[in-house]
């Protein structure tokens, strides 16, 4: 791995709202590599960790669904991310790679729940624990786990935004058919609520960053299939579209997990001159070994439906990424590059 020459706790970027700044940590390589990965239940083989040690990460990104909990116990939620820490392959992983993520739903504490979750409160401080967030972050005292880290690599800057697509997520709507559920009546509803809407406003408009890499559980291009998704909220999605194009912020990836299959989407928004990929990278320890497809307008490639985790390995330097799906002993299963 390579070597941080120093973590510092001054604030280099600056959001324009609220209390959640990043802090940077400076490297001096212009490479950089983020792991990332979700549907990780700790009860099932965890067989992946060596691999995305050997992966060489400067970072490791949960997004979601990092244990399965499905209780509203919160002391159940931290004892079973206290037997996730106990497993052996993953405790040296995190012996030697940073740590950073968020939640979905089932490390949440319910299937697909939202903002009229009981226990969201005690769940939030069971994860930050899990991650290691120290007691006096301005993430204890906030309402949803939603962050800034900020990383200098080599001349360039690199910000990752962890989304929270659970604690102020409104009602969805039930959907008909096969679909679980379809997209609200335009206008109806909220993902992401007004303060973290702000707060992501202003980590990307404030930003001097050259790379925007955004972690949201859920996916956000790919719109048809009947689960959850950006698209059961039409006007969130209009939203974020609106807001790129006022920002227009450089080397903008969306990260993504919860549909235990692995896919990369891509897609022209308006004020980018660059396509924006939305890696989806699940899961970690089971996968929908049935899968036998689902549209998706904004696919590239082909649907993984095997374990595996995703490799984002950026060259600072030069502005290209190349994204990896990884699988057990290291295999590529599937890849693409893109220069930004």
């Amino acid at each position: 791995m390579r070597t941080f020459l120093s973590v510092l706790s001054s604030v280099l970027f600056l959001s324009s709202c609220g209390s959640n700044k990043a802090q940077t940590t400076t490297l001096s390589s212009d490479k950089f590599t983020i792991a990332f990965g979700s549907c990780n239940d700790h009860l099932r083989p965890n067989v992946l960790w060596d691999d995305i040690l050997a992966a060489n990460p400067d970072v490791w990104i949960w997004g979601g669904d990092n244990i399965y909990a499905d209780t509203d116990d919160v002391s159940k939620i931290a004892s079973m991310y206290e037997e996730q820490k106990a497993i052996p392959a993953y405790a040296a992983m995190i012996a030697e790679v940073p740590v950073i993520g968020g939640w979905d739903d089932h490390d949440y504490g319910k299937n697909d729940a939202g903002a009229d979750f009981v226990s969201r409160a005690g769940s939030q401080q069971a994860l930050l624990d899990f991650l290691g967030v120290e007691e006096d972050s301005p993430r204890r005292k906030q309402e949803g786990t939603y962050a800034l880290h900020d990383y200098k690599v080599g001349s360039k800057k690199i910000r990752v935004i962890i989304l929270d697509t659970r604690y102020f997520r409104t009602a969805l709507t039930p959907g008909t058919g096969d679909d679980r559920y379809q997209p609200n009546p335009f206008g109806e509803g909220e993902l992401l609520g007004e303060t973290q809407w702000a707060w992501l406003e202003g980590s990307l408009a404030n930003s001097r960053a050259d790379f925007h890499v955004i972690m949201s559980s859920i996916q956000f291009l790919s719109s048809q299939h009947g689960w959850e998704k950006w698209a059961n909220f039409p006007h969130e999605v209009v939203r974020f579209k609106e807001m790129v194009a006022r920002v227009r912020p450089k080397g903008l990836i969306l990260l993504s997990g919860d549909r235990h299959i692995s896919e990369f989407s891509g897609a022209d928004l308006p004020g980018l001159d660059y396509e924006m990929i939305d890696f989806t990278s699940s899961g970690l320890t089971h996968a929908f070994s049935g899968y036998t497809g689902e549209e998706n307008p904004a696919r590239i490639g082909e649907v993984v439906f095997t374990e595996s985790f995703g490799l984002l390995r950026i060259n600072a330097g030069s502005g290209e990424v190349v994204f990896q799906m990884v699988g057990d002993n290291g295999e590529i299963l599937q890849e693409i590059t893109r220069s930004y």
